[in-house]
C-alpha cells in the first residue's frame, strides 16, 4: 500500500526554501468515540527524522469506558547502506472495555451470520479484551519511470502546499510516469473478546505481498494524478495462528483539480474504488466457515477507512466492493492564525473541509450483479488540517444504522 502518513515534506520559508529544522508536535488531545467514550491522549511526532524523508509518531490514549491504547509508527525510513529499500513499522497495543465485535456468538441471532450484508445491526457480541497489532512494511523502489533516479528530496511548501509542482504532470503509462514499489509486509495481530455470551481469541500472522504504483503529484495531499495498489495477503497457519487464509485486494484512486471559488486555495475531487476477495473462504455443508480471514481483515467494511458511517468492521464476508468520492476544499481562511499560542505547538498551515459519500457491499461471491445491489450508503463531512507534516482528520458520517465519528491521521484512500 501507499505511504499514507505524511512525514517527508517540510514547510518552506517565505522565499520557498526548505528549512533544516525538524517539524515536531508534542501535545495532549481529547476526543470521543464509541470504543473509548470521553478520552484523553498525548501525541509526539517528528518530521524529517531519522532521515529527511522519514518520520516517527507515537501516541497513547485512555478513555472513560476503561479502554486504553498506545501506537508507535514510522514511515519512509531508508534501510542502512541501501538506496531503494524503505520500511514502515507500526505497532499498537490496546485494551478495550465493553467493545462491540461483529462476530458470531450473540444468542439472539443463532440463524444469522454476523457481519453479512443483510445481518442485523444488533448482531454483535460485547466483551473486554486485548487487541495487539504489528506490521513491518518493506518497499523496494523499481528503477523505472520516476524511480530511475533515486531521490528522496523534500518538497518545498508554503503554507502547507507545494511552492511549485513536485513532479511532471502524471501520465497514464506506469513505465514513464510515477513510481512503482514492490512491497513485502510481515504482520501479526491478536484479538481477545471476553463477554457474557462469548470467549474468543483470534491470532493471525503472515505476509502481504504487493505492487504499488504512486502516480500522484503530492501523495500526502494529492491534487492530481492517480494510484494503484494490488496485494495478496496470506496467513500460512504457522506458529500460533488460529487458521490459514488468503485474501487478494486491489485499490485505485484518482484526483481531479477544480476551480470552484476564489475563496479556496485548492479544490480537488477525489475518487476511490476498492475490492477484496478471499479464495480460501469455504462454507461447509453444516454452515461452518473454514479458512476465513478474521473479521478485522480481508473483505471488511466499516470504521476509519471504508464506510465511515458504520461501526468498525461492521460488515465482513468472502468478498467486498467499495466506492467513495470526496470534495476536498482548502480555504484561504485559517482559524488557527487567530490562536498564536496554539499555533506555536501545532503549526496548522491549512484547514480542509471535505463533504463525501461512500457506497459498499460485502457478499458470498465475487458477482458484480449481486455486489452492486442492496449496497450500503453513508454521507459525511470531514474536517482536516495540515500540522507540521501530518494530515489529521475528523470525519463525521451518517448511515441508515448509525452516525460514526472517525479520528485518524492521514487522508483516506491508499493508506
Amino acid at each position: 500500500m501507499s505511504t499514507g502518513l505524511a512525514f517527508a515534506e517540510q514547510e518552506a520559508s517565505p522565499l520557498g526554501e526548505t528549512p533544516d529544522s525538524l517539524g515536531t508536535i508534542s501535545i495532549p488531545y481529547g476526543f470521543y468515540n464509541d470504543s473509548f467514550g470521553v478520552a484523553v491522549g498525548y501525541v509526539h511526532s517528528v518530521t524529517g527524522y531519522p532521515q529527511k524523508q522519514a518520520g516517527l509518531l507515537g501516541t497513547a490514549m485512555v478513555g472513560s469506558q476503561g479502554s486504553a491504547m498506545a501506537i508507535l509508527y514510522g514511515q519512509d525510513i531508508l534501510l542502512p547502506n541501501t538506496e531503494r529499500f524503505l520500511f514502515d513499522p507500526i505497532a499498537s497495543v490496546g485494551y478495550f472495555s465493553d467493545n462491540e465485535s461483529y462476530i458470531d456468538g450473540n444468542p439472539g441471532f443463532t440463524d444469522e451470520r454476523a457481519g453479512s450484508n443483510g445481518s442485523d445491526k444488533d448482531n454483535f457480541v460485547t466483551g473486554d479484551g486485548w487487541d495487539n497489532y504489528f506490521r513491518l512494511r518493506f518497499q523496494y523502489l523499481l528503477p523505472i519511470a520516476g524511480g530511475k533516479v533515486v531521490s528522496f528530496d523534500t518538497v518545498a511548501l508554503k503554507e502547507g502546499l507545494p511552492v511549485s509542482k513536485p513532479r511532471e504532470d502524471p501520465k497514464w503509462n506506469p513505465l514513464s510516469s510515477g513510481k512503482i514499489y514492490l512491497e513485502l509486509t510481515p504482520f501479526y495481530r491478536s484479538q481477545q473478546v471476553d463477554g457474557d455470551d462469548i470467549e474468543s481469541k483470534l491470532k493471525t500472522n503472515g505476509l502481504d505481498v504487493g505492487m504499488f504504483w504512486d502516480n500522484r503529484d503530492f501523495h500526502q495531499n494529492p491534487s492530481s494524478g492517480n494510484a494503484l495498489n494490488i496485494e495478496l495477503s496470506r496467513d500460512f497457519g504457522w506458529l500460533n495462528s488460529t487458521e490459514s487464509w488468503t485474501t487478494v485486494s486491489a485499490e485505485y484512486d484518482h484526483y481531479i483539480p477544480l476551480s470552484l471559488s476564489p475563496a479556496f486555495r485548492q479544490s480537488v475531487l477525489a475518487f476511490d474504488a476498492w475490492t477484496a476477495y478471499s479464495p480460501s473462504w469455504n462454507e461447509t455443508e453444516d454452515g461452518e466457515i473454514e479458512n476465513r480471514p478474521p473479521a478485522f481483515s480481508g473483505a471488511t467494511l466499516g470504521g476509519e477507512w471504508r464506510m465511515r458511517g458504520y461501526p468498525s468492521n461492521r460488515f465482513s464476508d468472502k468478498t467486498a466492493v467499495y466506492y467513495a468520492a470526496e470534495l476536498r476544499m482548502i480555504p484561504y481562511w485559517n482559524p488557527f492564525e487567530g490562536w498564536p499560542w496554539l499555533q506555536h505547538y501545532v503549526g496548522v498551515a491549512w484547514v480542509q473541509f471535505v463533504p463525501f459519500v461512500e457506497v459498499g457491499r460485502v457478499g458470498p461471491s465475487w458477482d458484480l450483479s449481486e455486489l452492486h445491489s442492496d449496497m450500503k450508503v453513508d454521507v459525511g463531512l470531514g474536517f482536516r488540517v495540515w500540522a507540521k507534516g501530518i494530515v489529521a482528520r475528523v470525519d463525521v458520517a451518517v448511515s441508515e444504522e448509525s452516525m460514526g465519528v472517525q479520528m485518524m491521521v492521514s487522508q483516506p484512500f491508499q493508506f
